[in-house]
């Protein structure tokens, strides 16, 4: 929709209908719950008003992540139109795009691969979906890594993937997964590598169709290429960006920042000069990527701007990929790169400083 036609649309709907849609539009996805805290309506005018916006095709609907008893409100793909969430095709699949292409997933052919990360593959996926298990072909003595170039290329010609294949991934959760491998054929400069938005959460709870038959898949010949150290830190850039204008972004959970949860290492808390920006704030309830305007938020309030050089970390590298992901591939930040050593690394070197909310360094 244009904006003209959101406004018309919007005119001969009730006060609380164009009251939820301007607040879900700054807010990002809310449930009912949300809407009733940040609106004051009651529950019953808040209802009404969003039946009114559904009907108008306005807003989504979808079970909300954390509680599937709960539903996710938020504004719906036409209404904002690809020329404002600027995410296109080529980075982040739409559920309805890859349901019409189910057919060329399903045919044995290395130009398209569709690929789900994931220890559950076999109680159901997405039609012609091919596995990769995160336990067996991503972690080492028991840490999440990237595999050396001979095990990617192993893992990869198996599942019948070639350089020249278009990969689209998904996982559990917020994809976090798929993110991490979607970071690591990046790292290896794949060409064409793109997530499926919302994961395997939002296919399923939105009725799309799922199978327990593996596809056959030809196996074929991968070869990577040099490693893009550009989107990649290691413990001494880190180190480096201490001293040095460099943007460094926590996206664990502020308890986990803190200090005041349980760590994979031997120490807790947080590297200096870094800022906690929640990973789960670039993503709905529901699972999908939050709009553009409400991705930015939280950068630019704790003011990073796509001119900074920028560090993401967490604990293994992979919520981080996911916000790596959001910063880089949908906003198009260029200097972005994601730390995979991670708190499970830095948290356990002697050697460098640690902070907790409470306490200067360590």
């Amino acid at each position: 929709m244009q904006t003209s036609d959101i406004e018309e649309a919007l005119m001969d709907l009730p006060p609380s209908s164009k009251f939820i849609y301007k607040t879900l539009s700054r807010e990002g996805s809310m449930t009912l719950k949300q809407i009733t805290e940040e609106t004051l309506l009651c529950s019953r005018t808040a209802r009404y008003g969003l039946t009114q916006l559904e009907e108008e095709h306005l807003i989504e609907a979808a079970p909300a992540l954390h509680d599937g008893r709960q539903t996710c409100y938020s504004i719906s793909h036409r209404s904002i139109g690809n020329d404002r969430t600027g995410y296109p095709e080529q980075v982040l699949v739409e559920p309805d795009s890859a349901h019409k292409r189910l057919e060329a997933f399903k045919a044995d052919d290395p130009d398209l691969r569709l690929v789900e990360i994931s220890t559950e593959y076999e109680e159901g996926h997405v039609p012609g979906a091919i596995k990769l298990d995160p336990r067996e072909d991503f972690l080492d003595a028991g840490t999440r890594t990237i595999p050396s170039a001979d095990r990617l290329e192993n893992i990869l010609g198996e599942r019948g993937i070639t350089p020249d294949s278009t990969v689209v991934l998904y996982s559990n959760g917020y994809n976090e997964f798929a993110a991490f491998v979607y970071w690591t054929l990046k790292y290896y400069r794949h060409r064409d590598v793109r997530l499926l938005n919302g994961g395997k959460y939002y296919w399923t709870e939105n009725n799309y169709p799922t199978t327990k038959t593996t596809p056959t898949v030809t196996p074929a010949e991968y070869e990577t290429q040099p490693p893009n150290d550009h989107i990649r830190a290691y413990r001494q850039d880190v180190q480096s960006a201490l001293s040095e204008d460099v943007s460094i972004i926590d996206v664990r959970s502020p308890e986990e920042y803190c200090g005041e949860a349980d760590a994979p290492a031997r120490a807790s808390g947080h590297i200096p000069r870094t800022v906690n920006i929640e990973w789960e704030s670039v993503v709905r309830e529901c699972g999908r990527f939050e709009h553009q305007q409400v991705l930015e938020r939280p950068f630019a309030e704790a003011g990073i701007t796509e001119d900074d050089e920028i560090l993401v970390y967490c604990n293994v590298g992979e919520r981080s990929a996911l916000v790596w992901f959001a910063l880089s591939e949908l906003l198009g930040y260029p200097n972005v790169a994601n730390y995979d050593g991670s708190w499970s690394e830095w948290g356990n070197l002697v050697d460098v400083p640690v902070e907790t909310c409470d306490s200067t360094d360590l």
